[in-house]
């Protein structure tokens, strides 16, 4: 079995999405290939919003555009170098979430890359998107074809990576007991200002903020601000995302949250199109962001540190996760901090 063979069709694949959502390839030979399935993809997206209305063709189109930037060949091979191939592949199940589109795909591609074979439970809200990200891979090679597989239940699998709320993972944990597993859990992300922050970094902020609905555990939805910080400037530097308004699922979200403040005598800041709630909790509603002011930065880092398992990424100018980049992670930035291909190794 060769990983080359692999990788390459993983490579192709991100060829692909860079040539739907930005006209241009690094392979010119598959040109008449990309062209010949871009209709039926264009199907597929439309479809997949319909299936999902969160899965809109602007976020799908971020989406996909950026895994083209990332599934770049160097990419893939810096990334694999450090492994060694599995010398006997297992079978490895994979239960997908599907807040954000093609949030399993990471998993699937790790467990292929490392010799492995992937025994899919796709969520039913991305099932449509990867449904065909599958059969494309699957159409690669015949390799592939034989190391994919869409399940509707786990049975036989030798490892697990499952995805899912904390509820969920509890049954997942007893589950999958008996076998290596990986478990995650619900995670979000937070930033941590120290109002030094240009108005660049504020408005690269936002697409931390609103990419995806804030659906994603990359996504922040809670801010620490140094005492004293003009909330103003949030709502200004956040304005170019004001037509989120308009789409229907969120609207109504923002609209429910609003009311419930108002009914229970909640104080919030308002813009008309997200809610400022003053409040300790990471996890905020749809249409809220929670902050909380501070007076010690280091005070801060210690409650963040001892709460590092609730949280995906701790964004800001000092912290691991620059402004505008929590929906870019690199190949290496495994979700949980876990190391998704080490596990793959081991097993």
């Amino acid at each position: 079995m060769a990983i080359h063979n692999r990788i390459s069709a993983i490579y192709d694949l991100g060829q692909f999405f860079s040539f739907i959502t930005e006209n241009e390839t690094d392979k010119p030979d598959n040109l008449s290939k990309y062209e010949y399935l871009k209709e039926e993809f264009i199907s597929v997206l439309n479809s997949a919003e319909i299936h999902n209305p969160w899965f809109t063709k602007d976020n799908l189109n971020y989406c996909l555009s950026q895994w083209g930037k990332t599934l770049t060949e160097k990419n893939l091979k810096d990334w694999v170098k450090n492994y060694s191939e599995a010398q006997n592949p297992k079978n490895v199940g994979i239960i997908m979430a599907g807040n954000i589109p093609l949030v399993g795909f990471h998993d699937l591609i790790s467990v292929l890359v490392s010799g492995h074979k992937a025994m899919v439970k796709a969520s039913s809200k991305d099932d449509v998107l990867m449904d065909f990200v599958m059969n494309y891979l699957k159409n690669s090679n015949e390799d592939l074809n034989q190391s994919i597989q869409k399940v509707e239940r786990l049975k036989n699998q030798d490892a697990v990576i499952a995805t899912g709320s904390n509820n969920t993972a509890r049954y997942f944990e007893y589950y999958f007991k008996e076998i290596p597993h990986i478990i995650r859990k619900n995670r979000t992300s937070v930033a941590v200002l120290t109002g030094n922050e240009s108005n660049e970094d504020l408005k690269k902020l936002s697409e931390d903020i609103f990419r995806y609905f804030g659906l994603g555990c990359r996504n922040v939805t809670k801010l620490y601000l140094p005492k004293g910080f003009n909330t103003d400037l949030i709502f200004e530097t956040f304005y170019d995302w004001s037509p989120i308004i308009n789409h229907t699922k969120y609207s109504n979200n923002y609209d429910y949250n609003r009311a419930i403040y108002l009914m229970e005598q909640q104080a919030f800041l308002d813009n008309n199109f997200v809610i400022l709630k003053e409040a300790k909790d990471f996890h905020s509603p749809i249409g809220v962001i929670h902050y909380e002011f501070y007076e010690d930065l280091d005070e801060v880092k210690k409650e963040l540190k001892e709460n590092e398992e609730k949280l995906q990424c701790v964004v800001g100018n000092d912290f691991e996760v620059k402004f505008g980049a929590t929906q870019k992670p690199s190949l290496t930035d495994y979700a949980d901090r876990v190391d998704t291909m080490e596990f793959l190794m081991s097993i």
